[in-house]
């Protein structure tokens, strides 16, 4: 049996072909009850349009490419979710790629979405520079999301504010009375951002003598060997502010193995808001980036650009804010290993 086509809704409806499809496109210029009529024919019938068909009469395919930095970084779950609810709001759909995925194969699959004609793409997180990516966004609508990188001409920029995050979590271990505090610090403009804003509160508190600053990555392991080196050296500190929550997870665990307790003898700060940070037996305390209000952002932008690719492009900023949990406390008085 063959499947139901456009024409058999027509004639079950008793409308026209272009009726149909106005209908199918959700335009608002079809009387409610002709409305009526396809929509309960397209039920009654089981008909699915033909999406192939659709992208090649309105040179649309409806699609969106996503290139993720690195798709194991729990970060992405909530700004893709915010993403992908948008775009979805708008009938478009998302393509995900791991950019890591890239780098470990040594080819670039922006060439792929390219190849795919997809009506945009959003590079989200830190990417590498890339010719590809910089060739696509000369292209088609292009939003950089996560990330303050790489600076394109008409590709917006929707991230959040990472100097005032920063400053949140750094103001907070200073006004539970840490005076000996160490950032692990991550990579890139973010990176740079994060930890020129800890400097900064630590300075304007006088403290930037105890201000401790410890090379780190993206991962849990940066985290751990990081932390082990603070703990290792004289004059250790009494709380860290760990570039991300997967950093802060290294952390505690090398503070748990040289016999710390946490918050106790140490208080530690992630950031992201992950849901790691909110399993029970972590209860990290941490910056909350707003990923979700980011990813939404990031799909508007895009749908803007989609309509006029030629306007300027913006930075948009979201507003982190600060999650308190278990893994901070006031320092202990003496500030040393019992």
């Amino acid at each position: 049996m063959r499947p139901p086509t456009i024409r058999d809704v027509a004639e079950r409806a008793g409308v026209s072909k272009s009726l149909v499809s106005l209908v199918l496109r959700g335009s608002d210029q079809v009387r409610p009850e002709k409305r009526e009529a396809v929509l309960a024919a397209v039920e009654e019938l089981g008909y699915r349009p033909n999406a192939a068909a659709r992208s090649l009469s309105e040179r649309r395919t409806r699609t969106v490419g996503v290139l993720l930095n690195d798709m194991r970084n729990p970060w992405f779950v909530e700004l893709l979710d915010g993403l992908g609810s948008r775009l979805h709001d708008s009938g478009l759909h998302m393509l995900l790629a791991d950019g890591r995925l890239n780098r470990r194969l040594g080819e670039d699959l922006t060439h792929t979405f390219t190849d795919l004609r997809v009506d945009g793409l959003i590079a989200v997180g830190t990417l590498p520079p890339s010719a590809a990516l910089r060739t696509a966004a000369g292209q088609i609508p292009t939003v950089v999301a996560g990330a303050r990188e790489p600076v394109l001409p008409h590709v917006d920029i929707v991230a959040g504010d990472d100097e005032h995050g920063a400053r949140l979590a750094t103001e907070h271990l200073i006004g539970l009375g840490h005076r000996r505090i160490a950032h692990i610090a991550g990579q890139g403009v973010v990176g740079e951002l994060r930890r020129r804003s800890f400097e900064a509160v630590m300075r304007e508190h006088g403290l930037s003598d105890t201000a401790i600053v410890e090379q780190g990555d993206l991962t849990e392991e940066g985290g751990y060997r990081a932390t082990v080196r603070l703990l290792g050296a004289a004059g250790r500190p009494t709380a860290v502010f760990a570039f991300n929550d997967i950093a802060g997870v290294g952390a505690l665990s090398a503070a748990e193995e040289l016999g710390l307790r946490v918050p106790r003898d140490l208080s530690l700060v992630g950031y992201d808001n992950t849901y790691l940070s909110r399993l029970r037996h972590l209860w990290l305390t941490t910056v909350d980036n707003a990923s979700h209000d980011v990813g939404r952002r990031a799909a508007q932008r895009l749908l803007d650009r989609i309509t006029d690719p030629d306007r300027p492009s913006e930075t948009v900023l979201a507003t982190p804010a600060l999650e308190v949990r278990g893994t901070t406390a006031p320092p202990a008085a003496s500030g040393q290993r019992p």
